[in-house]
């Protein structure tokens, strides 16, 4: 089952430095110490292809990809989140917050690893699962999976960098040991078509032991949010199309979205499985809740809701008391939040009551939500009022709001309905990962972070600086960002 990982499955985790070595070791999720296969012989049976995907999806939940490094570069950049926590806790965040990053900071360095491990996995996968004598269905579904994932890493990378080094294949020839950046247009033709190629083969569903995995409602939706940040709205408008027909829909209540019992519902797209594993800690790693949760209570506190989010909902938008937990307030599960919490709001997405088991840490059960339908939602209104179609926009849109309890815009000129729509994105979407990345592509990142009193310089922060462990680790063949 993909959702507990406990395939007993060996992760080939070379680490790819970028450095002129690959820095490799073997780790392991939930296997005996024990009687391991050796990294040369693996990729031999259909149970090794299967751990190898495993793998991929396992990295998922690693900290240097889900945790601090993630919120930093996406939401703490943002206008929707501060650094929280207490102030001596972890300072090197406000250097997000503020935009006072340099590229010896080492969470970009985190962001960077996270991302290219699990490329190095799905590079693993893609190029010996075909070696694997097995069954011709699965063998295909899992090197689309792998494909899957790895446009997900590179589309992390390409917003986060612009251009990066673009690997398809474990390092063989000594020059790919040490490569140079990709332009980013290279990048995005490699996304594109590792997408095009997993949704061709991916199922729509999956069996009861299989859901997590990567689905054609997955890879066509992430296709889609690509083509959205190149502007391709035709294809968006095809892709998200495609996507309604696939049976999702939005749940009732979105604060249940957000619960356990809401996990991999009608509106899952693709989620980060997390599980606890009792007697196995190691192996529910995923702290991506626990890291927000409520300072002194239930978790760490960072990441909190900013105070000019909370102003972005309209009066009555159910969304606002389910996205955010306020100091002393109780949830409906009857947890009263502390009255003297150091920060005065919390992600509330990210908060797993206090009846759910803790024998590994707080919120190890909580999925991460990577894409839902109502995104899928609005990035067919944002391509359908590109193209002129306003009344397609304004039903995909008002679908979203009438689940908020918002009622429904009737008219809007273009321009009108283009703010509408990336207001919906905010609040809807919030502190889900993409408010910075959102800003960036919409081109008003300076306009409305340095209103906020971020030192965000225009025509520099769109992008992060290349870590400078990598350029030095490079010899100085990966170069730096204009301006850092």
């Amino acid at each position: 089952m993909i959702r507990k990982f406990r395939s007993r499955a060996i992760i080939l985790g070379c680490t790819l430095a970028l450095s002129g070595l690959a820095a490799c070791k073997e780790e392991f999720l939930e296997v005996d110490p024990q009687g391991q296969p050796r990294a040369e012989d693996f990729f031999v049976t259909p149970e090794h292809a299967i751990q190898s995907v495993n793998a991929i999806y396992g990295n998922l939940r690693e900290w240097k990809v889900a945790t601090f490094a993630n919120l930093a570069l996406t939401n703490i950049a943002s206008d929707n989140a501060d650094k929280g926590s207490d102030p001596g806790d972890a300072s090197f965040m406000n250097d997000f917050d503020n935009f006072t990053f340099t590229p010896t900071q080492f969470i970009l360095a985190d962001y960077w690893a996270g991302q290219y491990q699990g490329i190095n996995l799905t590079n693993q996968a893609i190029t010996n699962i075909p070696n694997i004598t097995m069954g011709q269905q699965l063998q295909e579904r899992l090197i689309a999976e792998a494909k899957f994932l790895r446009a997900y890493h590179y589309f992390n990378l390409v917003r986060a960098f612009g251009d990066v080094p673009l690997l398809t294949r474990p390092p063989v020839e000594p020059e790919e040991l040490n490569p140079v950046r990709t332009p980013k247009e290279q990048v995005y033709q490699q996304i594109i078509t590792d997408l095009t190629d997993a949704a061709a083969v991916l199922p729509v569903s999956y069996d009861a032991l299989n859901v997590g995995r990567a689905t054609r409602g997955a890879a066509l939706s992430m296709l889609a949010k690509v083509q959205l940040y190149q502007r391709n709205w035709q294809e968006v408008l095809n892709l998200t199309n495609q996507v309604m027909g696939l049976g999702y829909a939005l749940t009732p209540n979105y604060y249940d979205v957000f619960r356990l019992s809401g996990e991999n519902n009608m509106e899952s797209v693709f989620e980060v499985q997390a599980l606890t594993v009792p007697g196995n800690c190691g192996a529910s790693n995923l702290q991506w809740a626990e890291v927000q949760g409520v300072r002194g209570q239930f978790g760490w506190g960072f990441a909190t809701p900013s105070e000019d989010l909370v102003n972005a909902y309209e009066e009555g938008d159910e969304r606002l008391d389910a996205t955010i937990l306020f100091r002393g307030e109780t949830t409906p599960e009857g947890d009263v939040i502390n009255p003297n919490a150091p920060n005065p709001r919390y992600n509330q997405k990210a908060y797993v009551p206090s009846f759910v088991t803790r024998d590994c840490g707080y919120a190890k059960d909580q999925n991460m939500r990577i894409l839902r339908y109502a995104e899928v939602l609005l990035m067919h209104a944002e391509a359908a009022n590109e193209l002129g179609m306003t009344q397609d926009a304004l039903d995909a849109l008002n679908q979203v709001r009438e689940r908020a309890g918002l009622d429904p815009i009737e008219t809007a000129s273009q321009d009108e309905l283009r703010n509408l729509i990336w207001q919906e994105r905010r609040v809807e979407l919030a502190l889900e990962g993409d408010r910075f990345f959102d800003l960036v592509r919409q081109g008003r990142a300076a306009q409305v972070l340095q209103a906020l009193g971020k030192q965000f310089t225009e025509g520099v922060n769109e992008v992060y600086p290349i870590p400078q462990t990598q350029i030095d680790l490079s010899g100085g063949v990966l170069t730096q960002n204009p301006g850092y």
